[in-house]
């Protein structure tokens, strides 16, 4: 049973058990505008995962992948939102500015299950996006226990546009974690979950990772409304800092980053 699975959550890379439903890349400008409000999140390192405008000037992606591999945090200005990025064209690009992140999230917990729950980050972009060009997504207000659900993605192989799983499912639920069957990989980090209710498209989850439940691998996401409302309260708190100073590079000085994402495929 998921439920009780749930306490012994293992994440590891191992061979898929995904729903049939196959993936569509949205190679076509007709078949990627319902979904340009999704886009790739770039380090300056060079990796990647996914993310999505939820407000004008507000950004959703999974916390992990605003750390690197040491598990410190990226400064905002490592950040890049692409929104509806397609083979190297974008409806809007804008940088970082601000990183809220829920204080249960430890990069490195033992606890995977309480990780996972808790693996979401919210960013205030340094511009926001008007919405005469991309109209931002919504919150499914509710904690979806199980369901039909969409995913739309970047990934390892599939990096240079957006893949759209119509049809997976969330299994199951359990103190905040989701449980899903939807095809995700390196990369898809930070992708949305989306519920269809009529002709209205909400966020019900994001993609954290992966997991071996019961010998099986599933994706894993988490409940989102009260921790984006936390967070939207932690960047009101904190206040937007002022736009980063550009730092000239002079000879015998070099960038680093140590970015987590570092090769191929993203996380």
């Amino acid at each position: 049973m998921y439920l009780r699975s749930l306490l012994a959550l293992i994440l590891l890379w191992a061979a898929p058990a995904w729903s049939e439903s196959a993936l569509i890349g949205l190679k076509r400008i007709e078949q990627a505008s319902p979904w340009k409000a999704v886009g790739r999140l770039d380090m300056s390192g060079g990796g990647y995962c996914t993310a999505t405008l939820i407000a004008p000037d507000l950004v959703l992606t999974a916390a992990h992948c605003t750390f690197d591999a040491q598990g410190v945090r990226l400064p905002p200005q490592d950040l890049v939102f692409r929104a509806g990025f397609r083979e190297g064209r974008v409806e809007a690009e804008r940088k970082v500015l601000q990183i809220a992140r829920p204080d249960a999230y430890h990069y490195k917990d033992k606890d995977l299950a309480v990780r996972i729950a808790h693996d979401v980050a919210l960013l205030r972009l340094h511009t926001p996006v008007a919405t005469h060009i991309i109209s931002p997504f919504v919150l499914e207000p509710e904690l979806l226990s199980r369901g039909v659900v969409s995913v739309v993605s970047y990934g390892r192989g599939r990096d240079s546009l957006p893949s759209l799983q119509q049809t997976c499912a969330v299994l199951d639920s359990f103190q905040g974690v989701m449980v899903m069957d939807c095809n995700t990989t390196f990369g898809s980090s930070g992708a949305p979950v989306f519920r269809r209710d009529g002709t209205q498209i909400r966020i019900a989850s994001i993609i954290s990772g992966f997991a071996e439940i019961g010998g099986v691998r599933r994706t894993t996401g988490m409940a989102l409304p009260a921790l984006v409302r936390d967070l939207k309260a932690q960047m009101i708190a904190e206040g937007a800092p002022p736009p980063p100073r550009l730092n000239r590079l002079t000879v015998g000085t070099r960038a680093t980053t140590g970015a987590k994402f570092v090769r191929p495929g993203g996380s």
